[in-house]
């Protein structure tokens, strides 16, 4: 598995932050400056990374793109709507375009996987049920878990409720889909699996992947566009796949440039090209 080379510089932002900001009140009261005064694009279409040190802002960053957080200044666009401008209503209607995963898989524990999935649906009750069947079965077999519609979150593994969560974030075709550490608990093998079904639910589908994580494997090998945040800021951006003309200016964003040489470097030769002659030769 590798990177996509990216073309954001050919697609419009879907994802626009200006200038936001995020405080939260500390028990000792001071204010703890969480994001500060940060401004970011992201391009429809791209897989992009929010990477940072514990503290540095990203899982509050990613939360003010659908406002579960509210920034205290600063807008935040999402298709073109500046959600901070709309009403309670509108925001929770224009909330079905941003799909969400986390850590901990939040699924409903007394609910089968159809009915995880079909939740999101229901509860805006503008699907027959003919609908919800149809778009859960779409989006299982997305997922690669059609067969295990019928079964309980307790009946699965760590990697299986993780997709049934993409699938239920999918459900309501979202166009956008924001990752909290997804792949915190899971193994190092599960990981690359759930990486691999993110890839191709961004290829087949087009979804716009926002993931935050502290593990730079993930960034290396799903990711397309990478931001660095450090005590709020944004301090480096750049294309995983583009060489550096200079060295890259965080610790983080050096690391992340020695996996994709590693990766180069380990990449099997390409194979071998028959001539019409018979004779062999790489392409």
């Amino acid at each position: 598995m590798s990177s996509i080379p990216t073309h954001a510089g050919t697609r419009r932002p879907l994802i626009r932050l200006e200038s936001v900001q995020k405080s939260f009140a500390l028990p000792n009261g001071e204010r703890f400056d969480a994001v500060q005064s940060l401004s970011l694009e992201i391009a429809e279409g791209e897989v992009f990374g929010l990477v940072g040190k514990s503290g540095a802002g990203k899982s509050t960053l990613l939360r003010l793109i659908n406002l579960l957080e509210r920034p205290d200044a600063g807008a935040v666009f999402v298709g073109g709507h500046d959600l901070t401008t709309l009403s309670r209503r509108e925001l929770r209607d224009r909330r079905q375009n941003i799909g969400m995963i986390f850590q901990q898989f939040n699924l409903l524990q007394n609910a089968t996987v159809f009915d995880n999935v079909a939740f999101p649906l229901r509860i805006h009750g503008r699907h027959s049920r003919a609908e919800i069947d149809a778009r859960v079965r779409e989006c299982l077999d997305l997922v690669g878990l059609a067969e295990k519609i019928d079964s309980y979150p307790a009946q699965l593994s760590g990697g299986q409720k993780q997709r049934v969560a993409i699938a239920r974030a999918l459900a309501p075709r979202p166009q956008v889909l924001l990752c909290d550490e997804p792949t915190s608990a899971l193994d190092s093998e599960t990981t690359r699996a759930l990486l691999e079904t993110l890839r191709a639910i961004n290829q087949k589908i087009g979804v716009t992947i926002v993931i935050v994580t502290h593990e730079l494997s993930v960034v290396e090998l799903l990711c397309r566009q990478v931001a660095i945040l450090e005590q709020g800021c944004l301090v480096e951006q750049f294309a995983i796949d583009a060489a550096p003309t200079a060295e890259r200016a965080t610790v983080l964003g050096r690391e992340i440039d020695a996996l994709v040489r590693r990766r180069e470097r380990e990449a099997p030769p390409p194979p071998a090209r028959q001539h019409a002659t018979g004779g062999l030769s790489y392409a």
